[in-house]
This record gives C-alpha cells, sequence and structure tokens, in this order.
C-alpha cells in the first residue's frame, strides 16, 4: 500500500511480524549510544544524500559519525523530476539545511548520481538547473561516488 493510502479513513494498517521486527531493530538503534554526535565546528564534514521518486534525504557525518539526518516527502509536482534533477534537489535540501555548517569550508559531498558532476561543464540547462548550480557556486566540496544501488546512504557510513 502506497504511504499516501496510510492517511485515508477506510484504510486499515496491518502490524504484521516485519513490521514489529523493524521497529524492534530500530528501537534497538535508537537507545544504543551514540546515536548522534555533537559536531565539532572545527572539523571536516561529510554529507551524503539520496533521493528517490517518493523523497529526499541526506546525513551530516563528522569522523565518520552521523551528526544530522534530514528528509522530506516530495511533493506530487516534484515526482515528475527526471531522477538526475531528483538528486541535484536532496543535494540542494541538504545544503540549504546545514549551510551554518558548511559555508566557508570545504566538504566532501557523496552521492550516487555521478552524472552531476558533469552539471559544471554542460551548456545547456532548464531554468531550475540554473538556479541550482548558481546556488552550488557558493560552496567548496568535493563530489564523490556512492557505490551500490540499495541503502547507499547507509553503506557510506561505514566507508
Amino acid at each position: 500500500m502506497p504511504h499516501d493510502d496510510f492517511a485515508k479513513k477506510e484504510n486499515k494498517f496491518l502490524w504484521t511480524d516485519k513490521c514489529e521486527e523493524s521497529f524492534q531493530n530500530l528501537k534497538q538503534l535508537l537507545m544504543t549510544a551514540p546515536v548522534l554526535w555533537i559536531a565539532d565546528p572545527n572539523g571536516d564534514f561529510v554529507i551524503c544524500t539520496d533521493a528517490s521518486k517518493e523523497g529526499l534525504g541526506g546525513v551530516l557525518l563528522q569522523n565518520d559519525h552521523a551528526i544530522y539526518y534530514e528528509s522530506k516527502k516530495l511533493k506530487d509536482h516534484k515526482k515528475n523530476y527526471p531522477m538526475h534533477d531528483l538528486e541535484l534537489a536532496a543535494i540542494i535540501y541538504a545544503l540549504k539545511t546545514w549551510r551554518h555548517y558548511l559555508m566557508g569550508r570545504n566538504f566532501l559531498l557523496k552521492t550516487d548520481n555521478m552524472s552531476l558532476k558533469y552539471l559544471f561543464d554542460q551548456p545547456d540547462l532548464n531554468a531550475r538547473q540554473a538556479r541550482w548550480l548558481d546556488f552550488l557556486s557558493e560552496y567548496h566540496f568535493e563530489l564523490n561516488n556512492i557505490k551500490g544501488k540499495v541503502n547507499k546512504v547507509v553503506d557510506a557510513l561505514s566507508q
């Protein structure tokens, strides 16, 4: 059942054994210290981002430890964006969210869409991409690829 269908009154949520197992696993992870670390303003930052047709997300890391997680559900009109633009939207969302940590410093940006590294060399951009490229020019980052197809952001934590 798609996520949007849960909000409808006539749909009932069925708590399965798989739901219980996932809940217990999540509860254990959240109760095990440290869940998140406190940012060191003088340390190096790494951002991992990912996008799907459902939402955008990112993790701010320092010394291989999560500092912040951030995600948001896509609005209906954004679900029509090409995957390349969604990946770029995830980066923009993460940079806006953690701007106060990232402005004026070098950081590493990890994503699973390496075509983004060619964005700066493309002669023809749509208006949205041009706006985002202008926004990205304010930051100093190195773009790296996260390999793999499943749980890319989570896997990046262990790299």
